[in-house]
């Protein structure tokens, strides 16, 4: 008799970005530069340190960090607690930072969606992006 986990599905966005790795490494580790692209926290770039991120929908995420290389790696748990199980979400964000010839490639990868968090992965595939496009406003902005 077999018992397997249940197969987690992940989201990756990758994009190349204008900008050296450096600032790109401020914008995803200085809180009141997240809070412009992606959501209001409480966090600091320090390993074990555990955060909040206040989604706009009401939504509060529960983070740690689990992984940081200064201008290469930051990973960070992302669990949102919900009395349903479809929309309870233990999952791993990580963000790797790597330069072609001119910027950086961005990728992040999250991981950890169960099969019937077709919702929670939906809007994962969709926010990505857009959280991506805010980000390179952002940068933009701070030229």
């Amino acid at each position: 008799m077999s018992t397997s986990a249940p197969q987690t599905r992940s989201v990756i966005v990758e994009r190349e970005i204008a900008h050296p790795p450096e600032k790109l490494w401020r914008a995803l580790t200085q809180p009141h530069l997240i809070a412009e692209w992606l959501m209001r926290n409480d966090f600091v770039p320090s390993l074990g340190h555990r955060f909040k991120l206040h989604g706009d929908w009401g939504g509060v995420l529960d983070c740690e960090v689990l992984a940081i290389e200064l201008n290469r790696t930051l990973s960070y748990s992302w669990d949102l607690a919900h009395e349903e199980a479809a929309f309870s979400l233990k999952s791993v964000v990580t963000f790797t930072l790597s330069p072609p010839p001119k910027g950086t490639l961005l990728r992040m990868e999250q991981v950890g969606f169960r099969p019937d968090q077709k919702l929670a992965y939906g809007g994962a595939r969709s926010g990505w992006p857009r959280f991506f496009d805010k980000l390179e406003e952002l940068l933009a902005k701070a030229e």
